[in-house]
């Protein structure tokens, strides 16, 4: 056929063919590099948009640099960094002053609040890429579970037009998917830590267990308004943020526990087949944002599965225990300061409310990290403390096996009631499900069946003597469990 003869059609193929060769495989940046405008409008006969031809490549190029290593998560670093330090702005001497001054006291006032000793590590005043640098890995543990599940599914609803093109075409798809997501975890992550005041502010543990950390930049923004003394307001967000972080070193179990309830709801997101392969249906490489704007809306999360659900309730549980308690220490510690109450419900609406990147975090990875019972659970931390002290509250983060259930959250009394019979150093009563297993062990062993034991109050003997008396062993977070108990 004479070259006179060829269809737009016929040309732009051989176009395609030698750009990505004879197997439509291998992409040849530097045969794209040799080529202009110009030449590729006498190619093709169609006129030819640079902007839009250098998008096209862009994103063809990154889609075939990813597809043999699963996502490039350096291209969500960059973009977060870039949000992050947008402004430059580094922590000057008197914030630092100001926030270490803050901390050594609600250091001093927390220690008569808690049980729980206090850091290893020095807290400290970080900046916004500083925040990004250290909980990056763990915004990539929750998110890789729903990139994964975009990008194979992507990978299978591959136009027809394309495949004809490319032999390859669901890999660049996958890869295409791939960086798209990437980039938009990057965005979701910048324009948090211009939102975030301290480590423990998003609910879950994204800093290393052990570390306080407040960003200045992000707390001069969250006094404006309140008509609160910076330093009454520094003494309470420091306060807080100490209790976070003292929990975590502490419970040496909690922070995987938590993070595997989040991977564990993560790995139950799906994707809407039927939406993604109406996007499909007329991808253009050269225009994502009907793609981009599919994935900051959440529109391919489909609803909550049964298993999700019962994951989410168990995760919130956890996450009102933790909120709960650091309220509750963080509020007997900083009695002392005039504007307390005001502070408190400030932050507390803050908290509930939430902002526009956690809103978008929400919507890529279908989850939102805000407890709903924080209420209760901290109204049932006061009641344990207010009856047994302490002491013996501290001693239920000893181990997973201690903690309070959902049960104790919507009724302390039970609870309360076995740390008041272990502390006078009472026999744990028995329940039947206890009167259950021991049948069973006995019929295993060939011995006889014990006789039923005494009243049932619906506790586990194993649970008995959470209270810590002088008898009940005390773990730290060295000994407890691997494996966490759902809560």
């Amino acid at each position: 056929m004479a070259d006179d003869d060829r269809s737009p059609e016929d040309e732009f193929q051989e176009l395609m063919r030698q750009l990505f060769g004879a197997s439509g495989s291998q992409f040849d940046p530097e045969q794209f590099a040799r080529m202009d405008p110009e030449q590729l409008a006498r190619l093709t006969g169609m006129p030819i948009d640079p902007a839009t031809l250098s998008q096209v490549m862009q994103n063809l190029q990154s889609a075939f640099r990813t597809s043999g290593n699963g996502i490039d998560w350096s291209v969500t670093k960059r973009q977060a960094l870039h949000i992050a330090n947008q402004d430059g702005l580094s922590v000057t001497q008197g914030q630092r002053a100001d926030l270490d001054q803050a901390f050594h006291l609600a250091d001093l006032w927390l220690s008569e609040a808690t049980a729980i000793a206090d850091l290893a590590e020095a807290p400290r005043a970080i900046t916004r890429g500083d925040w990004v640098e250290k909980t990056l890995a763990v915004w990539q543990e929750l998110a890789e579970p729903v990139a994964d599940a975009l990008t194979e599914s992507l990978s299978q609803q591959v136009p027809e037009e394309m495949q004809g093109l490319v032999a390859n075409a669901g890999q660049m798809m996958r890869g295409i998917g791939g960086s798209l997501f990437a980039t938009q975890l990057g965005q979701v992550v910048g324009k948090l830590s211009l939102e975030v005041v301290s480590g423990g502010d998003v609910g879950i543990p994204v800093l290393p267990a052990g570390t306080a950390a407040i960003l200045p930049q992000n707390f001069a923004d969250l006094g404006r308004g309140l008509e609160i003394p910076d330093d009454q307001l520094a003494l309470y967000v420091a306060a807080r943020e100490l209790a976070h972080a003292r929990l975590f070193r502490h419970a040496k179990w909690l922070r995987l526990h938590v993070l595997s309830q989040v991977t564990e709801y993560a790995r139950g997101v799906h994707i809407d087949t039927e939406r993604l392969e109406e996007l499909a249906s007329r991808f253009d490489p050269s225009d994502l944002d009907e793609l981009r704007s599919a994935l900051e809306s959440g529109a391919l999360l489909p609803q909550q599965t049964e298993a999700q659900k019962r994951a989410l309730d168990r995760l919130e549980n956890m996450l009102a225990l933790i909120e709960g308690w650091v309220d509750v220490v963080t509020a007997d510690a900083t009695s002392r300061i005039p504007a307390l109450d005001r502070i408190a419900e400030a932050i507390r609406r803050r908290r509930a409310v939430g902002g526009p990147a956690e809103d978008a975090l929400g919507a890529l990875v279908g989850l939102k990290l805000r407890p709903r019972r924080l209420r209760e659970a901290a109204a049932m931390w006061r009641a344990v403390t207010e009856a047994v002290g302490v002491e013996a509250r501290d001693a239920l983060w000893d181990s997973p096996d201690f903690v309070p259930e959902a049960a104790d959250i919507d009724d302390p009394s039970r609870l309360i009631a076995r740390l008041e019979a272990s502390a006078r150093g009472e026999a744990p009563q028995r329940d039947e499900m206890d009167d259950a297993i021991d049948r069973l062990l006995a019929e295993a062993e060939g011995s006889p069946a014990p006789e039923p034991g005494g009243s049932s109050d619906g506790v586990d003997s194993d649970r008995s003597d959470e209270g810590g008396s002088d008898d009940a062993p005390r773990t730290d977070g060295d000994d407890a469990p691997e494996g966490p108990r759902p809560v």
